[in-house]
């Protein structure tokens, strides 16, 4: 491969990165470099993966419908793979949610929500604009994903271009009841003002691995309730187990108005998005008015091969023990997490079914602490794909890894706590 790759990657300064890693294969949770060497996935591929490399269900899937449809326009059209994965995910989402809408990731995905919001609002004839989330959130890099997340370096030359959003204090242990009155206060100062609130249920992922506690969700969800505004629940990366339960909703009790899936949608093979809105959302769009049609879509909405990934995927729910592998890492995190408690190096410790986290103290902390980079590079060393947010190192792995694995990971982990220097 060339030294010099025409190709630019995401989420790297190419003036600071050395080359970019050439991969060949996948099998399990193991990536195969062009090289010879084998690296452990222990971040499921930026969280997509779900049932490890290669998996002979969802590829089996993905070749026999490229045989029969690859692509075709869904406006006014529809295959049968999209009809039997609305189905599936219908039956397995909160019972609120009755309708599908495709798109091609998580960041589209948090788009449509939000044009529904407001769009059900418009179409009722009470215009409502605003939007709240929570602090440290992200919801994806298109303009209105970054303008409901939290402001800083990854946005900051477009500032000017987002539309203005009511933050909530992240609910941080001890702290829950501050985020609960501030949603309370915004709401009873402008009841009429607000479209939605949208949330990462239970953790926010980009923003540090940040946990809150499912009581929180709650009873944010009932003063949404109370008050007559949407909830969107971003589920893009703790859908399909990744919190214990198939989607985090699940354990506050949580019945949102939208959901957006994306991520292990497909079991990592294909992008692809889902927004699953709720009948009175749809509903607002329903008319003989044809200015009250819901504007969205993309060339490849719906794609047939995509959607076949994602049927085999759930499917694979259904004939493999998922929900046993999911407990099993779960406790075998809980473990291996105990043994770093009094580390004197380790701020905090936290962990939501198979998403672990380790937040190192640091004078720099944040996603731009100098330490990150010493560690990913640490780990890429030791054969260990783990991307570290900043201080804060994470293991998010897929579903088929080993309890070797796993001790391969902490113990390359426990290694540069004595290693790398801060």
């Amino acid at each position: 491969m060339a030294d010099h790759s025409p190709v630019w990657h995401p989420f790297t300064q190419h003036a600071l990165a050395k080359p970019a890693i050439a991969i060949a294969r996948g099998h399990g949770a193991t990536l195969y470099t062009e090289d010879g060497r084998a690296i452990i996935d222990a971040i499921s591929s930026w969280w997509v993966n779900l049932h490890g490399h290669g998996h002979k269900h969802i590829s089996s899937a993905i070749a026999a419908q490229a045989a029969k449809l690859e692509q075709v326009i869904f406006a006014g059209f529809t295959h049968e793979p999209a009809e039997a994965l609305a189905k599936k995910l219908i039956g397995i989402a909160p019972k609120s949610l009755a309708h599908v809408f495709y798109s091609d990731s998580g960041s589209t995905a948090v788009e449509v929500a939000i044009k529904m919001a407001v769009g059900a609002w418009h179409n009722r004839r009470r215009p409502r604009h605003r939007v709240i989330a929570l602090e440290h959130a992200y919801h994806g890099d298109m303009f209105g994903a970054m303008s409901v997340g939290a402001r800083g370096a990854f946005n900051a030359a477009y500032e000017p271009m987002l539309f203005d959003v009511s933050y909530l204090p992240f609910p941080a242990q001890g702290r829950e009841q501050r985020t609960i009155d501030a949603l309370a206060s915004l709401l009873k100062s402008a009841p009429d003002g607000f479209a939605a609130l949208i949330v990462e249920p239970l953790v926010c992922g980009a923003g540090g691995m940040k946990i809150y506690a499912p009581e929180v969700l709650t009873e944010l969800a009932g003063l949404c309730r109370r008050h007559g505004i949407f909830l969107i629940a971003d589920e893009v990366m703790t859908g399909f187990g990744r919190t214990g339960t198939m989607f985090a909703c699940e354990q506050a009790g949580l019945w949102p108005d939208l959901m957006c899936l994306s991520k292990g949608l497909t079991g990592g093979f294909l992008p692809m998005g889902a927004t699953l809105a709720s009948a009175e959302i749809y509903d607002a769009f329903y008319s003989e008015d044809r200015r009250k049609t819901f504007f969205h879509s993309t060339s490849y909405t719906g794609n047939a091969i995509a959607c076949a990934a994602a049927v085999a995927n759930l499917e694979v729910f259904e004939r493999e023990p998922v929900a046993a592998r999911i407990a099993g890492i779960a406790a075998h995190h809980k473990t291996r997490l105990d043994r770093f408690r009094g580390h004197g190096r380790i701020a905090d410790i936290r962990q939501m079914g198979t998403i672990a986290a380790i937040e190192l103290a640091a004078t720099d902390a944040g996603y731009f602490a100098t330490l990150g980079p010493k560690l990913n590079a640490f780990y890429l060393q030791h054969d260990i794909l783990l991307r570290s947010l900043g201080n804060v190192v994470y293991v998010l792995p897929p579903y088929c890894t080993s309890d070797a694995e796993l001790d391969r990971i902490y113990d390359v982990i426990e290694e540069s706590f004595s290693t790398i220097g801060a």
